[in-house]
């Protein structure tokens, strides 16, 4: 027996608003009890600029989550306390390894109860960290959000931030529509599950286009100097001065030193929703699909080797990563679509959907070379002249070895973006479609990027006033798709 289609309500998921809450998340906890931690997110910036941060934690008390009643006031609880941690980490001129208990205790208490790890995730940045400005009006439009917390200030982190939640409140409904096409591919309606995929194929190209609104207000010079930094968690951070990351204090137990990757639209349910429905598989960066398929099967094979993206689900919400494993043991659009190669129909608005998804990913790695390739350059540049700024963090250290180089989440990602993108069109049907999708050699790449663009084998070249350079594959990241 098949098992049953999920229903969203179970997961605390909404039909008009995905991943987002369909209430807007509160802007300050209602109990007086927690107004010294409001006072602290209020006036943060100031205290990052004066670097007295880590000096007015250490004086705060360490408050219960007895007074947190509502789902909404746990989340904003989380938002709260990741933003004090993170500048308390990355807040001064080196990076605070040992986090006090004013922190640890509460945190730990908050991430128990939402099933997330004691760090910023991007639910902690972007699906509980918004507020339309007018609630009559649709939460899918930029020009009707605003951002409750950031660690700057600036417009540029808001609008980092605000693309994402835009990205989510488009996307939602693709949710429960995919739902339904997966239900009318069980009774073998093709008609119906054809019009579900060209709905979604429309869904992703608007997707797209939200996307790439990021260059409107987001400066990237800001992004990586000013935000970047304070978004790193403390996996792989030994270069930027955390080597064996964060040491968790609760003031009770021996503190444990714990490594976390930080916040990255990998971590978005959405953007891995998509991949779920439409069949496509992520294998481990560096891996091939022909050594996935040629490798002998042992009894003795790590079973948790999984890809960066599957690792990124352990950072969502228990009940959105819930939702995804029961999907993904449910999806059969792929093989539906296979079963029925004879429907023109039906092939090409499957290839089309993911014709759509391999576009949005080119589109990032267009952003990833902007905004992390580019700006480290400059980066390496001044550091080799002795300009570098004396704060150690993800953005002033730059390793001698580039392949060493990381992104907030951890992971070098160029490899890993051109992979995920490669993958997105290995489940095409028609034999055009495959070509198309495939990175061959000879094949029109669809990144063409004025100054910047990606080589038919896979190189990003960037062109400037004094010739061209080519990017390290290694080197990168963004929050990453």
């Amino acid at each position: 027996m098949l098992p049953p289609v999920p229903s969203l309500a179970d997961y605390g998921i909404s039909p008009d608003y995905g991943f987002l809450s369909p209430e807007p998340p509160l802007e300050t906890l209602p109990d007086l009890y927690y107004a010294k931690w409001e006072a602290v997110v209020a006036n943060l910036q100031p205290l990052l600029l004066s670097k007295r941060i880590r000096q007015v934690v250490d004086r705060l008390p360490i408050l219960s989550t007895e007074h947190l009643h509502t789902d909404a006031e746990w989340r904003r609880a989380y938002v709260v306390l990741v933003f004090m941690l993170h500048s308390y980490v990355w807040g001064g001129e080196r990076p605070a390894e040992r986090i006090p208990p004013q922190l640890t205790v509460p945190l730990f208490a908050v991430c128990e109860r939402l099933e997330v790890p004691p760090v910023a995730t991007y639910a902690g940045v972007c699906l509980w960290n918004y507020k339309p400005i007018f609630p009559d009006e649709p939460a899918d439009s930029l020009s009707n959000l605003a951002c409750l917390q950031t660690f700057t200030g600036s417009l540029d982190e808001q609008w980092f931030y605000l693309v994402s939640v835009a990205i989510e409140a488009r996307g939602a409904p693709s949710i429960p529509l995919m739902l339904q096409a997966i239900t009318a591919a069980r009774l073998g309606k093709t008609r119906v599950v054809t019009e579900c995929l060209q709905r979604l194929a429309e869904i992703l190209d608007e997707i797209t286009s939200l996307l790439q609104r990021l260059y409107e207000n987001c400066d990237p010079y800001v992004f990586y100097n000013r935000i970047r930094p304070y978004l790193a968690g403390s996996k792989n951070m030994g270069d930027a001065g955390l080597p064996q990351g964060l040491l968790y204090d609760d003031g009770r137990n021996p503190p444990q030193y714990r490594q976390y990757g930080g916040g990255s639209n990998a971590q978005s349910s959405l953007i891995q929703f998509f991949d779920i429905v439409l069949g496509v598989e992520h294998r481990p960066t560096g891996v091939t699909r022909q050594d996935r398929s040629t490798a002998p099967p042992t009894e003795d094979a790590p079973k948790s080797r999984h890809g960066f993206i599957h690792e990124m689900r352990a950072y969502m919400p228990g009940s959105h990563r819930r939702f995804l494993e029961d999907v993904d043991s449910i999806a059969n659009i792929r093989s539906f679509v296979q079963a029925r190669q004879s429907d023109p129909a039906l092939r090409l608005a499957y290839d089309a959907c993911l014709s759509m998804l391999r576009n949005m990913r080119d589109k990032h790695i267009q952003i990833v070379s902007r905004y992390i390739i580019v700006q480290s350059r400059g980066a390496r540049r001044a550091s080799q002249s002795g300009q570098a700024p004396p704060a150690m963090n993800l953005a002033t250290v730059v390793p001698t070895d580039s392949k060493k180089l990381r992104g907030t989440g951890g992971t070098a990602l160029i490899p890993f973006l051109k992979q995920a993108r490669d993958e997105t069109g290995e489940p095409a049907i028609d034999a055009w479609a495959r070509r198309l999708l495939s990175n061959s050699p000879g094949v029109l790449d669809s990144v063409a990027l004025s100054k910047i663009g990606e080589q038919p084998d896979g190189h990003l070249e960037i062109v400037g006033l004094c010739g061209s350079w080519k990017a390290d594959d290694s080197e990168g990241g963004i929050c990453h798709w």
